[in-house]
């Protein structure tokens, strides 16, 4: 028989994983998030102009240059420019984002290339936005693991969402974990909060009912004994599920997990999903 506690523990289980699961929704929904991502432009040494930004754009030994026209103007770091702007040399996985009217032209570096990718709130992709479908979620997905520190960060060179594309992470150690009696482990990367961890993977679910390129899972800081949690209930969808103009890393090839991990964010609805 099931106790109310619980029952109580489920309900506030359930509460939590909601709380993240609309935070993660609002995010990409935001007027300016992936879903407002009109174009993806890759730089190089000959001026170009885009129909979504303002500007003539290239990029050379020192950096991003806009060179903006008669009447056109950018916001960058609250303060108008016009004529020509030299955002200079950007550090790999940065990125700058200069206001236009209603949009933000995101000027970044990823995978070595200097690129322009104008966000605006009108994109058909975000106004249709219909939601992610997603598992329920179940404490069984929520499991107890062991982190286990490499002596040395490990460069680790994984493939991306952009056919040719590669990017480098500093691999931080392995995650050991089971589930049904499996033993299983995890590389995992740095994430995005001091002494967090962010873990790239594909499951059997990975094509089927989840996205097939990949998935990613947050994981809070390992206590003093390496204990961490993977709840996999929030397994997220980079942006790459729902846009080809996102250059999403791909997991490396020992995250491949032999298991179905029936829980998380599933294929969205804009890539067949249901």
């Amino acid at each position: 028989m099931t106790t109310e506690a619980t029952v109580t523990d489920l309900q506030a289980f359930t509460e939590t994983w909601l709380n993240w699961y609309r935070t993660q929704e609002a995010r990409l929904a935001d007027p300016h998030g992936f879903l407002a991502v009109t174009g993806l432009h890759w730089l190089d040494d000959r001026p170009q102009r885009f129909p979504d930004a303002p500007g003539a754009w290239h990029t050379g030994p020192e950096g991003i240059v806009v060179t903006l026209d008669e009447g056109e103007e950018l916001a960058v770091d609250g303060t108008p420019v016009r004529g020509e702007h030299r955002f200079g040399l950007l550090p790999e996985r940065s990125d700058v984002h200069a206001v236009w009217g209603d949009a933000v032209i995101e000027v970044a570096k990823r995978g070595g290339h200097d690129i322009v990718r104008p966000r605006h709130p009108d994109a058909q992709l975000r106004t249709a936005f219909p939601g992610t479908p997603a598992y329920a979620p179940d404490p069984r997905w929520a499991v107890t693991g062991r982190y286990i520190p490499f002596d040395e960060p490990r460069p680790t060179t994984v493939g991306a969402a952009v056919e040719g594309l590669e990017h480098v992470y500093d691999a931080l150690g392995r995650v050991e974990f089971e589930l049904d009696g499996q033993a299983l482990s995890l590389t995992a990367f740095p994430g995005r909060d001091a002494g967090s961890l962010m873990i790239l993977f594909t499951d059997e679910t990975s094509g089927v009912t989840t996205y097939a390129a990949n998935r990613s899972l947050a994981v809070a800081p390992p206590t003093a004994d390496g204990t961490v949690v993977l709840d996999f209930n929030r397994a997220a969808n980079l942006p790459c599920a729902y846009t080809d103009l996102a250059t999403c890393p791909l997991p490396p090839a020992e995250n491949r997990l032999p298991v179905a991990i029936e829980a998380g964010l599933k294929i969205p609805r804009e890539r067949g999903g249901s």
